[in-house]
């Protein structure tokens, strides 16, 4: 298990993206969530889950939500979530050779599916790599950062291009290792 740890704007996203798109190349099937921030004016108004394997897209938070549990400014899209997120790292545990979760975050961890299916990913033999929140403390979270098979990268502006290329070199080692 690969994991993206860093302050905000460090450029998880972007190095987990980057490392999906070099697993691709190398013929891969890569599936999982990817959360985004949308912008208004220059003015963030919520977070997008997108399935990477099937496209589909959903809200998972958002300033003019008028339900869910709210986190700072943004009312959190639970349903959105469980339909869109948990469902593509279903497929992709169940389907593909890959596993991405961005991210292991706050507004996340309100769903109990997405909670569960976490727990399946950390018991799996597939390879994930997920982005994991920077400060929250959480028992999911410590456990699955505590783990033996976990490897850590600390995401900076500084490092994040470099981060991507070994992130991804990681990963293929280990993809490698188990082709038979």
């Amino acid at each position: 298990m690969l994991l993206l740890s860093g302050p905000p704007g460090s450029g998880k996203t972007t190095v987990l993206v980057k490392t999906s798109e070099k697993l691709k190349i190398e013929g891969f099937k890569v599936g999982g969530m990817i959360s985004t921030e949308v912008r208004t004016a220059g003015n963030r108004v919520g977070f997008e889950i997108l399935d990477l394997w099937s496209g589909r897209k959903e809200w998972l938070a958002h300033v003019g939500q008028s339900v869910g549990p709210q986190i700072g400014r943004y009312r959190v899209n639970v349903d959105g979530l469980d339909n869109v997120g948990v469902e593509a790292i279903l497929t992709a545990l169940g389907n593909l050779e890959v596993v991405l979760v961005d991210e292991i975050g706050p507004m996340e961890l309100l769903s109990r599916r997405f909670r569960e299916v976490i727990m399946k990913v950390v018991e799996s033999q597939k390879l994930a790599v997920c982005t994991v929140h920077w400060k929250m403390r959480d028992r999911l979270i410590d456990n699955v950062m505590d783990r033996d098979d976990a490897e850590v990268f600390v995401v900076t502006r500084e490092n994040r291009e470099i981060l991507a290329n070994r992130v991804a070199d990681r990963a293929l080692d280990f993809l490698r290792s188990r082709v038979f």
